[in-house]
Order: C-alpha cells, then structure tokens, then sequence
C-alpha cells in the first residue's frame, strides 16, 4: 500500500492522460474527476481506473478531444452525443447545457449518449445542486462484457448501471447526493477488493460460475466467469432494466443487447432530469422541508456499530477531509499497473516514486 497526497497524485494521472493523446486541459478535468473519488472514498472511480483509460485511448476504443454533438433541441429536450469523449469532459459540458435549459424552460431532461465512462455520476448531480437544481440519473454501459446476473440467474447480462438523486444545499443542510450502482457492490469495487488480495466484506455480492454465492472478487476476472447480484434482489434488478431502458434505450445509445456487450471500452448513455423546485410555486418551503425531514431522520439514536445516523453525501464529505489531511492509500497492484502504463508511455519511473 502506498499513500500519496492529492496535489501530487491529480499532476501524476494529469501526466498519464496527456501520455495517451490529450491536451492538458482535458487531461487535467480527468485527472482532478478521478482524484476526487479517491478523496470522497470511491476508489472504485479513482486513479486506479487512469491504466484502463489509457489503454482505449490508445487503442482507439475512446476519442481524446472529442467534442460533443447536438442531435435534438426541442424545449425541455436535448439530444447530446458524446462521440465517445472522455466523460469527464463530455459530462460536464452535457451537465452545463442542461443548467443553461433549466434557466431558460425550468426543466431539462437531457439525454447523452456514446460517450466514454462518465465516472462517478454523483459529480454531475454536484454540478446541477451547486446550481440551486435537483436532478435525477439514469445511466447504463455497454462496450465491454455484462457484469451483472438478473434476480433469479446466475450469468451476467447487463452492466452495473448507476442511479443517482441530488438535491441542492440549503442554509441549513448540506446538498443530499444519492449515487449508486443498482448492483450489490459497483464493479470498481470487486476491482479494488481484487487487486488488494482480499475477500469482498459481504456474502451476497457476487456468484461463482457454478451459481453458487462467493466472497472471491476473482471470479469477475477469470474464466469461466461469475457475476455481480444486484442489491436487494428484485428490487435492484427492476432499477437496473429501467436504468438501461431509459439510459440506453431513450437516447438511442443501445441497451445491453448481446452484440454490444462485447469489446474491451465503457460506453456510458445517461438520462438525465434537471428540475428547477422554484417552478412548482407550491406556496411551501423546499428547503425548509428539505431541513426538517433531515434534522427528524438524524434525531434518532444510532445502532450498534454506528457513531450517528448520516444522509447521503455525508460519508463522502467525511472522507474528503481525512484523506486531505492524511493522503489518498492506493493498494500495490493498482500502483504497479499505473507505473507501468506510465512508463510504457514516456514517462518515467521517479515520476511515481518521487510523491510516495
């Protein structure tokens, strides 16, 4: 395990981007995105992921310096592709179109598709709450081989696809971001637990090829291959079809159809709904229910195992201040991988053992 401080680490990846083909600007959004994870906790979206990103620009699997393109604006409407762009630039500047409709018509529902992985979705929600919006995610992947088995099977069929809420801060109350993959674990996840040699923490995560349930995140990495199971049974996989439906199938992206679930790239759609809560001109305060069902939730006494009962949005907080202060732990396999992409690719090995 090594642990490097934030500063250095977003200049090393901004180097690791620019190595497989970006300009510096856009090298800097990917790196400072994925440092961001790290920092709010979600390794499974962080540096880790700069070798694989690498790889697809390098192979051509993705477009460093894409621009976006507009296929439809029809009042609260828009149609965006991504001709497979970094998400992290994609995204945003999707996200940007869609604050400046909200302004403009009080809503958007955005539809992006064809766009290389949008990264941790909860940013995006972010980016709308700062600017005083609510806003509602679907997203789903393709590209690559499924990862996760419908409730009732055994054998992988479809992606992780996140589901993610944000609502805006108010004075009072920090802004709430709900951002999850619909299954039990994000693949990201098995990754870390995999690279570090070590067993998934729960039992009901992730099944064997025999259909059997198993803590060994290897079976996702091996062949033949088990399968991710989506959190609450039934109830995550019914979230996860619609995430795909709507994600993949509005915006005209693809769902996880058997011919493009295959390849080795991420191919993120993503619907997005942005609302303006002053639109609904209730005569009742938001932000003042916003506060009270807050302050009424957190108003109970914590389980056993628990310090207090928090929201969505508050361990990510937490985690950005302590790993400020202490720096961001990146596990060895995941630190050799990007040393050897990086050196692979002009840059050199002090580069990596110089902020260590």
């Amino acid at each position: 395990m090594v642990i490097v401080e934030h500063k250095p680490l977003e200049k090393l990846v901004t180097k690791m981007i620019q190595a497989s083909g970006s300009e510096f600007e856009e090298a800097e959004a990917v790196a400072l995105n994925l440092v961001e994870a790290n920092l709010m906790g979600h390794d499974s979206h962080g540096v880790g992921l700069a070798p694989r990103y690498m790889q697809h620009a390098l192979t051509g699997t993705m477009t460093p310096g894409a621009d976006i393109s507009l296929i439809t604006d029809n009042g609260v409407y828009l149609l965006l592709d991504g001709n497979m762009g970094y998400g992290q630039t994609i995204g945003r500047e999707a996200m940007n179109l869609g604050i400046d409709k909200v302004k403009r018509n009080g809503a958007a529902i955005v539809g992006l598709r064809n766009v290389h992985h949008l990264g941790r979705i909860g940013a995006w929600g972010e980016l709308c709450a700062n600017a005083g919006f609510i806003s509602i995610h679907y997203v789903n992947a393709t590209g690559h081989k499924p990862y996760v088995a419908p409730y009732g099977g055994y054998e992988a069929r479809y992606s992780t696809n996140p589901y993610c809420t944000a609502i805006p801060a108010t004075e009072k109350t920090p802004m709430m971001v709900l951002d999850m993959a619909t299954s039990r674990v994000a693949q990201g996840k098995v990754r870390v637990a995999h690279y570090s040699e070590k067993q998934l923490p729960m039992p009901d995560a992730l099944v064997g090829p025999n259909g059997k349930l198993t803590s060994d995140p290897g079976v996702v990495f091996r062949d033949p291959m088990g399968a991710l199971l989506s959190f609450g049974e039934h109830k995550g996989y019914g979230l996860a079809l619609l995430c795909d439906l709507l994600a993949g199938g509005l915006p005209g992206g693809g769902t996880a159809r058997p011919e493009l679930n295959t390849g080795e790239t991420i191919r993120n759609n993503m619907l997005t709904i942005i609302i303006d809560p002053s639109q609904f001109e209730s005569g009742v305060s938001f932000a003042a229910e916003f506060d009270s069902l807050v302050d009424y939730v957190k108003s109970g006494q914590p389980a056993e195992g628990h310090d207090k009962i928090r929201v969505a949005g508050e361990p990510e907080q937490e985690s950005m201040q302590k790993r400020k202060l202490d720096g961001i732990p990146i596990d060895d396999n995941t630190w050799a991988e990007m040393t050897k992409l990086g050196c692979e690719n002009g840059m050199n090995k002090s580069d990596f053992e110089k902020i260590v």
